[in-house]
Parts: C-alpha cells; structure tokens; sequence
C-alpha cells in the first residue's frame, strides 16, 4: 500500500502521523512510505532519518494526500478539505462530534475515515486515545500553575502555597486518564486536589491509590457548584467516547466562581464540559469571562510534540500495520477499528456522531458490506 505522512497545518501543532521506526516496520513489509519534506522537524526528526526508514521524501502536500492511505495526528482542517475523496482511507484524530463541517465534508468525499479516539479493545479501553489523554492530563495542571499567575491574568496563587500560606485549590471534573493524570501532577505540585466523578470504582481506585492526599467526591450538580465556586483550578476532563462532552459547568456559574480562577478545559476536543468553552490555539490559548481565565486549546499535546509523537505511535502503529497489510478489509476483521470507523462511503457509521447532527446511522459492519 502507499501511505501518505503529511505535514500538519493546523496552528502550532508539530507532532507527526508516524515515526521513522513505524516508518521502517512498515517499509519492511513492502509497502511505500512517502513522507512531507519537512513533517518530522517540529517532533525533531529530520528527513534523514525517514530517508534512513526507508520512506520517500516528497514536496508537496499534494503528493501524501494522493496515497491510498493518509496517517495524520490532528483531524483535517478546512484548507485539506479538497484532498478527500473516495478511495482514501484517513486514519487520524477527528472529534466529528463537535466538527459538523468536517463530518459533512468526509460525507460528501466518501472517504472512509478511521478515528483514533474511538478505537476501542473488548475491555472498554480507548487505547489511542490513552497517550494523548496522558499527556494533555498533565500539561494541564502545569498549564493551570502558569495562568494562576497574575502575570497571565491569574489569582496570582502558587500552587504548593509556602509554609504559613495555603496551596491552591485544584478541582478536576472526571476520573479517567486525564484527571488521574492531571491529579498526579497537582499532587507532585503541593495542591490540594479534589477528584469528582459518577463512578464510585473510579474514586475508589484514586482514594485507594492517594491514601487522603486528595478528595474524592461523586459528581453531581450541588457537589460541582460547591467545589468550583471555591477553586482556583478547575480542570474539565471528562470523557463520552466519539460523543459531545456534556456541560458540568454552566454560564451563569462563572460569576460566583474566585476571580483570577483559571479553567482548562481538556474536553474541548469533543465541545467542552464548561458552556463557556470555545476552541483556542497555542497562539491564542486564553479567554476571559466573569474574571475567570478559560485555556481552551484543542491540541494541547502538540505543544510537547516529541513526547507526544512517540507516545501516539507507541499505540497506533499495530493498527496502522493491519490497515495497510488489509485495507478496508482489515476493519471487518477488527472489532477495535470497527468502533474506530467513523465514516464510509457517505454513511455515519459511529452512533454518537449521527446522535449529535440528527444524521442517519449505518453500524460500521452493515456499510462495510453494502
């Protein structure tokens, strides 16, 4: 098969698709690899060393999009919409729930597109999601400790306080990967970090784990406006897979929450669990609303692109392999990418998706086979 390895373009986003080892584990099993002058130089790898895996380094964006196949890491944005069409397959991240245009634009190609964040394993796990959700997790309360500062618009608190004077308050909304990730760094950091959540398993693994050196709380409305009202870090972690993220805090909270508080909302990718949460860029990262500080950015991982590169192909490059070696085929053999298949040949075929534009639903294996 031919695969392509484009450059990504959306703003300050510098991982890439493939490293030169899936490059090499590819090429060994005969396929062709032909990479973007230049992909690699934002996660340090150079074109020598694709050279080295055994790809082909072309120049034009033009020539990667033309490959049967195209590994990304971030969803298209509208200036790659005219490379889809119908005998690609995209496999990438692409949070169609809260990204209509791109939903109605892989439709209307008939691109069959593959989304990492839905790719799930018979345990229920969302494996490459996983890595990513690791690393967001934690640059989330570090990026949380930089915008407390009154320099950038902050309460002007540290996080672990100093002997005498109170550490900040960090509440996380969710459990999962990124909460427990973003709890383990507010920790590391001398916060004093509560976790809420629906699941009592979950709060129960992390009081287990923390033995009282956080707070656990289930997560309902009273529970949330009390916790948030006394924060100076919120951080939104909460996941629905392949769904739009639900609200847990609203607009008219904002005003009873501490001034200088800061919100980093790492659901935005999926729409955001504050109603005040709009995507920003690492540009662009802040927001201000009622005094509160909102860092909203869609691909905070890109911002640590070496880690996040490697991290991302440590969990993608088996499934890369089985798509390459089958093709669409592939899909049909394997439930995981079955839940991974999001569109197909002008169908929904994730159900969160159709859910959240009122579009029709065809299950993954029945368009496979029409």
């Amino acid at each position: 098969m031919r695969i392509g390895l484009p450059k990504e373009i959306k703003d300050n986003e510098y991982r890439v698709g493939l490293t030169p080892g899936s490059v090499k584990a590819l090429t060994r099993r005969g396929h062709q690899v032909l990479v973007q002058q230049g992909a690699g130089l934002g996660s340090a790898i150079s074109d020598e060393e694709y050279l080295t895996a055994g790809a082909e380094i072309v120049a034009s964006a033009d020539e990667v999009w033309a490959a049967q196949m195209v590994v990304k890491v971030k969803e298209p944005i509208a200036a790659e919409y005219h490379y889809l069409r119908a005998d690609l397959l995209l496999f990438t991240y692409l949070h169609l729930a809260s990204d209509k245009p791109l939903t109605e634009a892989l439709l209307t190609s008939g691109t069959t597109a593959i989304a990492y964040e839905t790719v799930q394993i018979e345990s229920g796990q969302l494996p490459l999601l996983t890595p990513m959700s690791e690393v967001a997790g934690r640059m989330a309360t570090q990026v949380g400790a930089i915008y407390l500062q009154k320099s950038h618009g902050g309460r002007g608190v540290l996080m672990g306080g100093v002997p005498g004077v109170a550490p900040a308050n960090v509440v996380i909304l969710g459990a999962g990967i990124v909460g427990t990730n973003a709890a383990r760094v507010a920790v590391g950091m001398g916060a004093q970090v509560t976790v809420l959540d629906i699941s009592h398993d979950r709060l129960k693994y992390l009081d287990d784990i923390y033995r009282g050196q956080i707070q656990t709380r289930i997560s309902d409305e009273h529970t949330i406006e009390e916790m948030v009202y006394q924060a100076d870090l919120v951080v939104g972690a909460v996941l629905i897979p392949g769904a739009r993220a639900p609200w847990l805090v609203r607009r008219e909270m904002l005003p009873k929450m501490r001034k200088g508080a800061v919100i980093v909302d790492v659901a935005v990718d999926q729409g955001g669990c504050i109603e005040t949460t709009r995507p920003t860029t690492h540009s662009h990262p802040t927001f201000e609303i009622d005094g509160v500080v909102h860092y909203c950015v869609a691909n905070m991982p890109g911002a640590v692109p070496r880690t996040s590169t490697f991290a991302l192909n440590n969990q993608t490059l088996s499934f890369a392999l089985q798509l390459a070696n089958e093709g669409v085929d592939a899909v049909q053999k394997n439930k995981a990418l079955q839940h991974g298949l999001n569109i197909h040949k002008g169908l929904v075929t994730y159900q969160a998706v159709a859910e959240a534009f009122g579009f029709s639903y065809t299950p993954a294996l029945k368009a496979l086979l029409s």
